[in-house]
C-alpha cells in the first residue's frame, strides 16, 4: 500500500530528530571522558611532582650527612703513622662519595640506597678508628707513668748505691789508699743474637759489663780477678753455671761472672760478658764490680 506523502514527512522528521538526540548523547559522553582524562593526568603529574620533591629532599638530606662525615674525618687526627695512612685512604673514599652523590639524579633510587650504605660503612670504619687511636693513647700514658716510675726506681737505685759506695769507701779508707785499685767508665749493656746493643728486654741474649782498672803505681802487680754481681728488676741476682763466690773483705759473696787480667800498674780495659740467663723482663739492670779488696763502682741499664 503507497504510504501517505504528510506520514512519510512525519516519520522522516521523528527518525532525524532521533539521530540528533544520538549524538547529541555520544558528545557529552566523549566530553565526559576527556574531562576524566584530562583530572586523572593532573593527579598523575602532581603525584609526581611530589615524589621528585621528596626524592629531592632525601637526597639533600643524604648530602648533607656524608659532607658532615667529610668534615668528622678532616678533624680526626693521629699521632701514629699507619693509623694515619688509613685515614687518608678512608677521606679520600668520602671525597669520591660526596662527588657521585652530587652528580646522580634523586629519582635514582637504587644509587640512592647505594650511597646510603656507603655512608654507614665509613661511618663505622671512623668508629674503628677512634677506638684505635683512645686505646693507642691509653697505652702511651701508661708506658709513660711506667717509665716515671723506673726513673724513680733508678733514682732510688742510684742513692742506694750511693750509700753503698759510701760504706764501702769508709771501709776501703781502713787499707792504705795508695794500694788500693779503682775503675772508670763502668757500663752496662744488652745485646741481642746479631751481637748488637738493644733496649727490648724480649730480644736480650746476654749483658756486658765494660770498665777500666785505672793506673795507679802504687797498687799490687799480677794477676787481678774483677766480679761483676748484676740484678735484675726485683733485686734478684742473676746466675749461670759458671757463677761462682768470691772472698769480699772476709765475707763469701756470690758473683754473676768474672774475669782475671794482668795488672801492671797501667790502664786496662776489660770485659765481662753475662750470658745463659733464660730470660729478660721490662725495668732497670744493675751491675756492681769488685775486686777482692774493693767495690769498684755501680751502673745500670733500663730495657724495655
Amino acid at each position: 500500500m503507497k504510504e501517505d506523502p504528510l506520514e512519510r514527512l512525519d516519520r522522516l522528521e521523528n527518525e532525524k530528530k532521533k539521530g540528533g538526540n544520538g549524538a547529541k548523547a555520544a558528545m557529552i559522553a566523549l566530553i565526559a571522558a576527556v574531562v576524566a582524562l584530562g583530572g586523572a593526568l593532573a593527579y598523575i603529574w602532581t603525584s609526581k611532582a611530589s615524589l621528585v620533591k621528596d626524592l629531592n629532599i632525601e637526597k639533600q638530606d643524604l648530602t648533607e650527612q656524608i659532607i658532615a662525615l667529610q668534615g668528622d674525618y678532616e678533624s680526626l687526627t693521629s699521632d701514629y703513622e699507619n693509623i694515619n695512612v688509613q685515614l687518608d685512604s678512608s677521606r679520600e673514599e668520602v671525597a669520591q662519595l660526596v662527588e657521585r652523590i652530587q652528580q646522580t639524579e634523586a629519582t635514582n633510587r637504587a644509587k640512592m640506597r647505594e650511597y646510603e650504605k656507603e655512608l654507614g660503612t665509613l661511618r663505622t670504619i671512623m668508629r674503628s678508628y677512634i677506638v684505635q687511636i683512645d686505646s693507642l693513647n691509653t697505652l702511651n700514658h701508661q708506658l709513660t707513668a711506667e717509665a716515671a716510675a723506673a726513673r724513680q726506681d733508678a733514682a732510688n737505685s742510684r742513692k742506694a748505691n750511693e750509700e753503698l759506695t759510701q760504706q764501702v769507701e769508709s771501709l776501703a779508707g781502713q787499707v792504705a789508699a795508695g794500694s788500693v785499685l779503682k775503675a772508670r767508665g763502668l757500663r752496662l749493656e744488652a745485646y741481642n743474637s746479631s751481637d748488637k746493643v738493644t733496649d727490648r728486654s724480649s730480644r736480650v741474649v746476654r749483658l756486658l759489663t765494660t770498665l777500666s782498672l785505672v793506673e795507679n803505681d802504687l797498687a799490687p802487680k799480677g794477676p787481678v780477678r774483677v766480679y761483676v754481681r748484676v740484678k735484675d728488676p726485683e733485686g734478684n741476682l742473676l746466675t749461670n753455671a759458671n757463677s761462682a763466690p768470691f772472698d769480699f773483705q772476709g765475707a763469701g759473696v756470690l758473683a754473676s761472672a768474672s774475669r782475671e787480667v794482668d795488672y801492671a800498674g797501667k790502664e786496662v780495659e776489660l770485659s765481662i760478658y753475662l750470658n745463659d740467663i733464660p730470660e729478660f723482663h721490662k725495668g732497670i739492670y744493675t751491675v756492681e764490680a769488685f775486686t777482692e779488696q774493693s767495690q769498684l763502682g755501680a751502673a745500670e741499664v733500663l730495657l724495655r
